[in-house]
């Protein structure tokens, strides 16, 4: 009972919930999630540098995440690119001098607090001409405002940055009073048009009072409350506003120390300060307000502008617009040609007919249409994502929850779908199918969470992706060895399938091949091992079958494979200089140099020859019926599985604590290529020696697993953000429903992907071998000419 009522819960869901109800459903919340984020945009504006200054949270204790924006964490060196031969200045107490060190301190960390407390402190980089001031002016007074007032004169140079900020002095010597209060009124009234004329050629920016944490206050600060501060602050945002309301040039109101200091100011030292980590916060704020425009770092989106259409970006947007209106003139014509020819056909035999359920014929150009137009609203999303300033974007920050609750969810899900394997055979279709979708779903849930930075997790996915490069090795392998196809064809589709996505997403969203380095790494690995089994002598099992000799000739060829792997990764000049040659260096070139991929490559160099090893040995004991694959048997006989499992268990925790011991991440990756075979191997054996466990499989798992590869490509762009730096929202202010329903959209288009991409294959990579001839020079005249156009627009630039 309990089996019928759990196989009837899953049809249950299936049948109300289809993929093309999901479909549906996510276009949907597409178009409505575009519209409130437009209107934002339209209504409330969409100047994220407004956000960076005046809104966010904290993940975790000391990681600030602004509101809708990412920000970067400069460097020392990016710090002086960008501020190089620039003069910035510091006005105001002690709190604006604790905020200008923590601010030289990102141009030179070495810097100590040793200037005089009440008194200007200069500080000067000579390397990069960077001059920083601070100058104490702790009262707005007529001193600071005869100063500001120096640098609006024509004759004295003016500051690029100026920070200004003074109230607790004021409260604090004149007791909290109210005339107090009303002086700091004139006197701001007074220095508003000043900073705002200073606007138009500097960033001036008006830093609010933090709050205090009174109970810490000494007795001669007590009169500083919270309440006094407000009425000051309030002041200078309603002066500085009205000043500034009618013109282009704004003084920028730094508002946002207030939400950080309402957090942290109760671990300050003396009730007053704010601890270093939140002065350092609000510097590194600074320092992205004014250098994200110059330095446009990639996970640093905050007061980044759109980046402007390529030229190829700009003939990607017009073919698919081409593709979208001739599908619907096309698609409207065939229509009405066929009703037409029903109609008449229904006159001519003068009978009364029941309206027909048919469909007409859909033309291969009209499907061809049909498909990019798809492809092309595909791509809109794909750009208005993580390209235009639209939809938000956010930091990732780890936490040992983020990742592994998640994991434990999926888990129960899988287990949830298990159903019975078609066949029993080692890594079957579905088990294949199951294993590369439980791992892309933990790669995913890897890359959102952002557990690259706990490294016993990186090492276990780095298993992972060891795993996806084997079952290449060990798939192809197996197909050419039993097939015994080397044609073109052959060649073709599966080079259409792994390139096709990442080839459109290339043009569309301004990336070089290499940026998607899996698929650049499944595809070379792919024709190598075409390679060693196409060249001469060819081996296949027909002609190896009961002859010793061949299977020997094809072992020599996997020797002469390794020999070459191994010399090409200890040799770094041969392989970038094969990789340096045009067109080899256009797809495999990254920041203008192959060592990304020489890296990439070089980590798991020799988990494809095992795969390929793997298949040989495993089809050979096939052959010759040493194992046995029968529903429910164990693989080898009782006493050999039992010894086999338990060597593959011991194995496969002896990895995972080698891997959770890990402390060097450099270290640790000079070993992975040579013993990440052992998990792998460890995984398979448990996996498949047991009758029973080989027999079911998780249909949930499985499901993902067929487009793994779109997942992995699409999570670049409408998952995470920002080319995988941050992560994209759709839904501001509730984290977890924003994540489900960008999943879900994200998930429906990478599954609507591989169809588009399974439809084209058949028409772009036909089985004619003459039209197939023509078709791959057609698409070496089309890469030539994209070739042609960078090169033009590349020099246009400079």
């Amino acid at each position: 009972m309990a089996a019928l009522a759990y196989t009837g819960g899953k049809r249950e869901i299936n049948y109300y919930f289809s993929v093309r109800s999901a479909k549906a459903l996510a276009l949907g919340a597409v178009l409505l999630l575009t519209a409130c984020h437009a209107a934002s945009r339209r209504y409330r504006g969409g100047d994220t540098c407004e956000y960076l200054l005046s809104s966010g949270r904290f993940l975790g204790e000391k990681v600030w995440q602004p509101h809708s924006c990412m920000m970067h964490k400069y460097k020392n060196s990016e710090a002086k690119s960008c501020l190089i031969d620039k003069h910035i200045v510091f006005i105001g107490d002690s709190r604006i001098r604790q905020l200008f060190y923590s601010f030289i301190k990102l141009i030179n960390p070495q810097v100590k607090e040793e200037g005089n407390k009440h008194g200007n402190i200069p500080f000067e980089d000579k390397s990069a001409s960077i001059k920083v001031d601070f100058l104490w002016y702790p009262e707005v007074n007529g001193s600071m405002r005869q100063r500001i007032k120096s640098w609006t004169e024509g004759s004295v140079a003016k500051p690029h940055i100026i920070v200004v900020g003074a109230a607790t002095w004021s409260i604090k010597i004149h007791n909290g009073s109210n005339e107090a209060l009303a002086q700091y009124k004139i006197n701001i009234t007074s220095i508003a048009p000043l900073l705002e004329k200073l606007a138009k050629s500097s960033d001036v920016y008006w830093v609010l009072q933090d709050p205090v944490y009174e109970d810490m206050l000494s007795e001669s600060r007590k009169m500083i409350t919270n309440e006094k501060i407000d009425a000051y602050n309030e002041a200078a945002v309603r002066i500085l506003n009205s000043s500034s309301r009618n013109s282009k040039a704004k003084v920028k109101v730094f508002s946002v120390s207030k939400l950080i200091a309402q957090e942290t100011i109760m671990k300050s030292a003396d009730g007053l300060h704010l601890p270093e980590s939140s002065r350092d916060t609000n510097a590194m704020i600074l320092m992205n307000v004014y250098c994200n425009k110059i330095m446009k770092p990639i996970d640093g989106s905050c007061c980044q502008p759109q980046p402007p259409l390529t030229l190829i970006q700009k003939m990607a947007f017009c073919f698919f617009t081409l593709s979208i209106i001739g599908y619907l003139i096309i698609s409207l014509i065939h229509r009405n040609n066929y009703r037409k020819n029903k109609s008449c056909t229904d006159l001519e035999s003068g009978e009364e007919k029941k309206p027909s359920i048919s469909t007409p014929n859909v033309s291969t150009l009209e499907m061809l249409l049909h498909c990019f137009c798809k492809l092309g609203l595909i791509m809109t999303y794909f750009y208005l994502c993580d390209r235009a300033n639209l939809f938000m974007k956010e930091n990732k920050f780890y936490t040992h929850s983020s990742f592994f609750i998640p994991i434990a969810y999926i888990l129960v899900l899988g287990v949830f779908y298990t159903e019975n394997t078609k066949e029993t055979k080692v890594l079957n279709r579905e088990q294949t199918d199951e294993w590369k979708g439980w791992m892309q779903l933990v790669i995913l849930i890897y890359h959102i969470s952002g557990a690259s930075t706990f490294l016993p997790v990186y090492m276990h996915i780095r298993v992972l992706v060891a795993a996806y490069l084997f079952q290449t090795g060990y798939g192809h392998f197996s197909y050419f060895w039993i097939k015994g196809d080397f044609g073109v064809y052959r060649v073709c589709q599966v080079l259409f399938r792994l390139n096709f996505l990442v080839v459109v997403l290339c043009i569309v969203m301004d990336r070089p091949y290499q940026f998607y380095y899996f698929v650049p790494l499944v595809t070379v690995w792919f024709m190598i091992i075409y390679a060693t089994l196409a060249i001469w002598p060819q081996i296949v099992q027909k002609k190896a079958n009961g002859n010793c000799l061949w299977h020997f000739g094809l072992l020599m060829k996997l020797i002469c494979l390794l020999t070459c792997i191994y010399f090409l990764s200890y040799s770094q000049g041969t392989f970038e200089k094969i990789f340096s040659f045009w067109p080899l260096s256009k797809c495999f070139e990254l920041n203008g140099n192959v060592y990304e991929w020489w890296f990439r490559w070089k980590l798991d160099r020799y988990v494809v020859f095992h795969g390929m090893l793997f298949a040989f040995i495993y089809l050979a004991l096939q052959k010759r019926q040493m194992i046995s694959e029968g529903k429910g048997d164990p693989l080898f006989s009782n006493r050999v599985s039992n010894v086999l499992l338990f060597i593959s268990v011991v194995s496969f925790l002896t990895y995972s604590i080698w891997a959770s011991s890990c402390k060097n991440k450099t270290e640790c990756n000079e070993l992975h290529p040579s013993v990440s075979v052992v998990q792998i191997l460890a995984f398979i054996l448990i996996r498949n020696i047991p009758g029973y466990v080989r027999s079911v499989y998780s249909s949930f798992f499985a499901w993902f697993g067929k487009i793994s590869l779109e997942l992995f490509i699409c999570q670049y762009h409408i998952w995470l953000a920002a080319d995988t730096k941050g992560i994209l929202v759709l839904i501001p202010g509730y984290p977890m429903f924003n994540v489900l329903v960008s999943t879900f959209i994200f998930v429906c288009v990478a599954h609507e992907i591989s169809q588009i991409t399974n439809d084209l294959a058949q028409i772009v990579v036909p089985k004619d071998n003459s039209t197939l001839l023509k078709r791959l020079l057609c698409i070496a005249g089309f890469f030539s000419g994209l070739h042609l156009f960078s090169a033009i627009q590349d020099q246009s630039r400079h």
